[in-house]
């Protein structure tokens, strides 16, 4: 009924930049709140930045700075510009949604299948 489909990941090198993007479609009333997780091999999975239908933002500690989330309600776009990347930030990237379906329907979490990015000199 929800599909996330991400885009933009690739292989880039130490202080380049990527910018991801998420496109929702399919049955969606509202979405509550969209985002990123990443995870890198060894490693658990972890918010990288989320922003609300209020567009209050949150961002992990290490992406401070270097990350910017941003949103397209009317298309039900949301983007991630990564600048300064460094190779700590190479991981599988998943776009993530709280989505309504309905007025009355209780909000349930969709995921994407992620996008690769990879930092290396």
């Amino acid at each position: 009924q929800v599909q996330l489909v991400e885009s933009g990941g690739g292989l880039v090198e130490p202080g380049g930049s990527l910018r991801l993007s998420c496109v929702a479609s399919g049955n969606i009333f509202s979405i509550d709140a969209i985002g990123w997780f990443r995870q890198a091999p060894g490693k658990q999975r972890e918010l990288v930045a989320a922003i609300s239908s209020e567009n209050q933002t949150k961002y992990a500690d290490s992406v401070k700075g270097r990350f910017t989330i941003s949103g397209d309600s009317a298309k039900y776009t949301v983007y991630l510009q990564m600048n300064s990347l460094k190779p700590e930030d190479t991981a599988i990237y998943y776009c993530t949604a709280n989505i309504e379906s309905s007025p009355v329907d209780h909000a349930m979490d969709y995921w994407g299948k992620g996008t690769l990015v990879i930092v290396s000199p």
